[in-house]
């Protein structure tokens, strides 16, 4: 026995020889497919990433080299009530687009698979996702204008007073909460859509001979199967809204009042209008931590990472 085997290692080997140089081959071909998206990253998001958080540490700007203040910048965060604003601000449009987004989205979502089977219809609800940040804000900005807006205009004819949508501290927030629900609804209620899809509809049969109702058929079934998806779309969700930025550039500059100065904002101020990239580096990784923690918490939670579809 152990005779053929020894005789036969030398065959065996060699036939194994053209597999290993072929994984090898296979193993080169995907590195070189992958090296551009790996040169990328690298150039565009870790090398600026380090350098961020090494920023975040001295007094820097544009015009001088960067002086190690080790952590001033964080401590004088901690004492700047602009920060805090900024950050509250900020919770609440995230609290606002979120709540909306996500029930509108999956309301949408629900007449989609339910009742509207065309794709044109399907199609259509991207249209605004597809309209650049700027040019949908200005779209609004116009439309919802105190003076010569199309909206206060009908306000104004059915006898209401009219509404300064950003120009009052109340209003600035929700509406920008708003105009963003309006432009990305239609794409997280398609990504919605495709996990609905992914339920087989032998799951629903089964509830219907038990005789449970659409609400415990959405409460029982849906949700559950559903959680995987919906977790994604609000993690991204979350991310996106905590960095919101074009709409405040573009409508309300952060007023009145500092009411809509939102914290990417506020880090695109200090950095390139005061010329404080320091102290910008560090409000930048402030919100980095921030949403690597939201992020973190809404997997453990919402246990993105499980499904109940066996």
């Amino acid at each position: 026995m152990t005779t053929l085997t020894r005789n036969a290692s030398p065959a065996v080997h060699a036939a194994h020889r053209p597999l290993k140089r072929r994984g090898q081959s296979d193993l080169k071909i995907a590195l070189f497919f992958i090296a551009p998206a790996m040169i990328g990253f690298i150039v565009f998001y870790l090398v600026p990433t380090l350098r961020g958080i090494y920023l975040s540490f001295t007094e820097y700007s544009i015009l001088g080299d960067p002086t190690w203040i080790g952590s001033a910048n964080y401590e004088a965060i901690a004492k700047d009530p602009l920060f805090w604003n900024a950050l509250a601000v900020t919770g609440q449009y995230v609290l606002i687009n979120i709540l909306l987004q996500t029930t509108l989205a999956l309301g949408l979502a629900l007449l989609m698979h339910r009742v509207a089977k065309s794709t044109v219809i399907r199609g259509a609800l991207l249209l605004p996702y597809l309209m650049a940040n700027v040019i949908a804000a200005l779209l609004w900005f116009w439309l919802l204008d105190y003076q010569i807006g199309i909206v206060n205009y009908f306000i104004d004819a059915i006898g209401l007073p009219k509404v300064a949508f950003f120009g009052s501290e109340e209003w600035a927030i929700p509406t920008q909460a708003l105009i963003n629900t309006w432009r990305h609804m239609g794409y997280t209620a398609l990504l919605l859509f495709a996990g609905l899809q992914a339920i087989p509809s032998h799951v629903y049969e089964v509830a219907n001979l038990d005789g449970a109702s659409p609400w415990q058929t959405f409460r029982k079934i849906t949700m559950p199967l559903l959680r995987p998806v919906l977790a994604l779309v609000l993690i991204v969700t979350v991310i996106g809204s905590f960095q919101v930025f074009d709409t405040v550039a573009v409508t309300t500059l952060g007023g009145p009042v500092n009411a809509s100065r939102v914290l990417q904002f506020y880090i695109y101020q200090k950095a390139f209008t005061e010329s404080d990239f320091g102290y910008g580096s560090a409000l930048a990784v402030i919100l980095f931590v921030i949403l690597a923690l939201v992020a973190f918490i809404q997997m453990k939670f919402l246990k993105g990472n499980e499904s109940d579809l066996d």
